[in-house]
């Protein structure tokens, strides 16, 4: 199959290599001109992937329209923020009979869309059936090493994620299916602000008990915000949902839970992500879903903490206790 894979980060690079090394035909873009030069010169993403060779069969497509013409399937793994004026760049061509594949985790700042949607409204005459998610607890630094990983591909159409299941599925990176593409992504893209939440918990100090209260609670939250939003809640038990929130919390991979971690330790936001070269989409999410779960009148109580220590300078101690006073609740209220 021809696969154009549009972002060369971290997770892009690594599942254009993988596919390659599948035998499909693959195509990498980058963003930037000068990066796709340097890729195709070093054949290895030094910058977000130092250490992965490029297989032979891999190149570099310097060309967005060009690229998305060739391809059967297109992989979009720019940031979340990136992807509207990404896919605005082919808007005017024909995609019928192609399968698009998100791989960004994140949602929309100002529209609240989740990324699909986004997909949909951009481009004129795609079908939802074209579209699917591809999540799960995967950090590119470990499926890079052909470490053993499992996803879920999800879709409105059955037959779409069957499609990428077996387009994608390997020994060592197992790829499931369902149908809740709606639950898929808000999980996917919320545990990204709950790992920040984790993060400072860990740069302030706290134990095992503040993570497991954070890991659990914020489950809470995107079940409420998945189910107001027409996604299913056993989905929140699956992959995208406690498998990938597990990771993204714990893992030493995570770029979210480094930001907490250094926002806890005392850190502002704009110090310590000036100092990363890749983007923490918790970040940007926590604004995003606040903003959301405020207009669909859902409580969330982790990811307004996050938002406001990120966004509005509140103190991390002072978060953390308006957090611990609040009323009393049933669990499962």
């Amino acid at each position: 199959m021809n696969i154009a894979v549009l972002g060369a980060g971290s997770w892009g690079t690594t599942l254009a290599v993988l596919l390659a090394k599948k035998g499909h035909e693959v195509r990498l873009w980058a963003h930037r001109p000068e990066f796709a030069a340097t890729l195709s010169l070093e054949r290895e993403n030094r910058r977000y992937l130092k250490g992965v060779p490029f297989p032979a069969s891999l190149q570099i497509a310097p060309h967005l329209e060009e690229l998305v013409c060739w391809s059967e399937m297109i992989v979009t793994a720019v940031p979340s923020q990136a992807l509207r004026e990404t896919i605005l760049g082919f808007r005017v061509l024909d995609l019928s009979g192609k399968i698009l594949v998100n791989v960004a985790k994140g949602i929309e700042i100002g529209t609240g869309k989740r990324m699909s949607e986004v997909l949909l409204e951009v481009l004129p005459g795609l079908l939802p059936s074209q579209v699917a998610a591809l999540y799960g607890p995967s950090h590119a630094e470990e499926v890079s090493k052909e470490q053993p990983t499992t996803v879920v591909a999800s879709s409105f159409s059955l037959a779409t994620a069957e499609q990428v299941q077996e387009v994608f599925h390997t020994s060592m990176f197992r790829v499931y299916v369902n149908t809740d593409i709606i639950g898929v992504e808000i999980a996917g893209s919320v545990k990204n602000i709950i790992a920040i939440a984790a993060g400072i918990s860990d740069g302030i100090g706290f134990g095992d008990n503040a993570k497991a209260a954070i890991i659990t609670r914020g489950m809470a939250e995107i079940s409420r915000l998945c189910i107001k939003l027409g996604g299913e809640a056993l989905t929140i038990s699956g992959l995208a949902g406690i498998g990938d929130l597990v990771v993204t919390c714990l893992s030493r991979h995570s770029r979210n839970r480094y930001v907490g971690e250094e926002i806890g330790r005392g850190r502002s936001l704009d110090e310590v992500i000036s100092q990363m070269n890749m983007i923490a989409e918790g970040v940007h999410s926590s604004r995003a879903v606040y903003e959301l779960s405020c207009s669909v009148g859902v409580d969330m109580p982790i990811t307004r903490a996050v938002y406001e220590m990120l966004f509005q300078q509140k103190p991390v101690q002072q978060a953390i206790f308006d957090l611990m006073t609040r009323d009393p609740k049933q669990e499962r209220d």
